[in-house]
């Protein structure tokens, strides 16, 4: 889905997910549609420049941003969450 067919309620939230340190890129292409680099693109064009340049600073080289790479084989009791 490319965001020039998003509501403006699914471009709110897209912006709100993007903010979110835990919500991954993936997260947001899985529900949207939207690559990260659409993602980028709509924040763009959607903040202000000092937010969007606060934003890409905070995101850039997060790794929360992003799926996991490495799903763990390790053992996990039941009980533990």
């Amino acid at each position: 889905m490319s965001s020039q067919f998003l509501s403006t309620q699914d471009i709110d939230r897209v912006i709100e997910m993007a903010w979110e340190d835990r919500t991954p890129f993936e997260a947001i292409e899985f529900q949207f549609g939207l690559s990260e680099s659409a993602v980028i693109a709509l924040m763009r064009a959607e903040l202000k420049s000092a937010s969007f340049r606060a934003w890409r600073r905070r995101v850039s080289g997060r790794k929360s941003k992003h799926g996991r790479s490495n799903i763990s084989d390790r053992f996990k009791a039941a009980c533990h969450r």
